[in-house]
């Protein structure tokens, strides 16, 4: 996995700070550590056969997710910040999606055909579930704080000082901002028109 991320580094980005397969593979077994928990607790073949975690280089959400973790396992222990940021980049050119090295996503979580979704540096919780054109950002430097099981919908976003409750679902195309939503809650629409339901189903993608 170092020597493929290695040289897909050097196709996209032909500079002389090369980044060596070696530094690459330092960061490696921990972030295939941490790819397999997150992995086994998706209740999906792709990701978990009953057995143990599945993994394919050739399935895009899994590689968006092991950029993620590979870029970000790399800057936790100190790699030059190049490396760090072309595998960010690497992934943005890839998939679509921007998750900065540095954002501090749960230790488990779910990207769903990320294209351009963009993952600020919120307070994530485990059980994050991030569909397409996804936006977690900033509102006057403030970023959301999110609780356990939080899914955001095709098109949505969470912004500025919010705090989403525990098993909640942020609907397609929905924009929360500068809001508080309780447990068990179900957001439609914009913050001038919003509609807030309880919702008492939970999000059946992971396994118990």
């Amino acid at each position: 996995m170092a020597r493929y991320a290695a040289r897909q580094l050097a196709g996209l980005f032909p500079d002389e700070e090369e980044a060596a397969p070696d530094t690459i593979m330092a960061a490696v077994p921990r972030a295939l550590e941490r790819l397999e928990h997150c992995f086994s607790k998706v209740d999906n073949k792709y990701f978990f056969d009953g057995t143990s975690a599945v993994f394919s280089h050739l399935h895009g959400d899994q590689y968006a997710m092991w950029l993620y973790f590979l870029s970000n396992e790399l800057f936790r222990q100190g790699a030059p910040a190049a490396i760090c940021s072309k595998l960010f980049l690497l992934n943005k050119a890839l998939h679509g999606c921007d998750i900065f090295y540095e954002v501090a996503l749960p230790d488990i979580f779910l990207l769903v055909h990320p294209l351009g979704t963009v993952l600020g540096r919120g307070n994530y919780s485990d059980y994050f579930v991030s569909y397409q054109r996804c936006g977690v950002g900033s509102n006057r430097d403030i970023y959301p704080t999110f609780g356990e099981h939080v899914t955001l919908r095709p098109g949505s976003a969470v912004l500025g000082n919010s705090r989403i409750g525990n098993h909640c679902q942020i609907a397609a195309e929905s924009l929360v901002i500068d809001r508080d939503l309780p447990d068990y809650s179900l957001y439609i629409g914009n913050p001038k028109t919003a509609v807030v339901k309880r919702q008492e189903s939970i999000y059946p993608l992971w396994r118990t």
